[in-house]
């Protein structure tokens, strides 16, 4: 027995009837959630992990500035010990680093400059302790990085990770309202 509106021949006659509305569009709305949530793992995913670890296994940095938990191979500086590492040094401020002046040829400073209040300054001084300065930045495609207002700073206006000048930037909005309400989170 055929229902009002249904034709054999078109298998899209009668959708209306064996899905109605209010049923399609939760269901179009749970899948659109569903690959927001998976491009933004995976997005940062590539970013943060495979990435990363690319830049840093591609050469001897002999400064890892800001190293978190990694080691860079020669000298890794940081303002807090993450976590035991060779050749750690403790520093006080990021603006006035301990080191002598192009005292390293690859000086690394990876995810740390969107965290600091004043990017140019920071990047002014490890050009000074070094001589080839690679600075990793979360880029834009990556926007669980890009956009947290509870960690970052500024944006990049950039779709590269590695780069050796500032790119174009702007203070992160509601980063300054969240830092002063809760306090900037740092997770090496």
């Amino acid at each position: 027995m055929r229902s009002a509106g249904y034709n054999q021949t078109d298998p899209y006659s009668g959708y209306h009837l064996r899905f109605p509305l209010k049923t399609r569009v939760p269901m179009t709305g749970f899948f659109i959630l569903a690959g927001i949530i998976a491009y933004a793992y995976l997005s940062h995913y590539v970013s943060y992990s495979l990435m990363k670890t690319r830049i840093l296994k591609e050469k001897h940095w002999e400064l890892n500035v800001c190293c978190g938990k990694t080691d860079g191979g020669g000298v890794n500086a940081d303002i807090f010990e993450h976590k035991e590492l060779p050749n750690f040094r403790l520093i006080d401020d990021i603006y006035n680093l301990p080191f002598l002046n192009k005292e390293f040829k690859t000086v690394l400073c990876s995810h740390t400059i969107e965290h600091v209040d004043d990017p140019a300054a920071f990047l002014k001084e490890l050009r000074r302790i070094g001589k080839d300065v690679t600075v990793v930045i979360p880029p834009l495609y990556d926007i669980t990085a890009a956009l947290n207002i509870f960690e970052h700073k500024w944006i990049f206006l950039t779709f590269k990770k590695k780069h050796t000048t500032l790119p174009p930037h702007f203070r992160l909005p509601f980063s300054t309202l969240a830092h002063t309400m809760i306090g900037q989170i740092n997770n090496a």
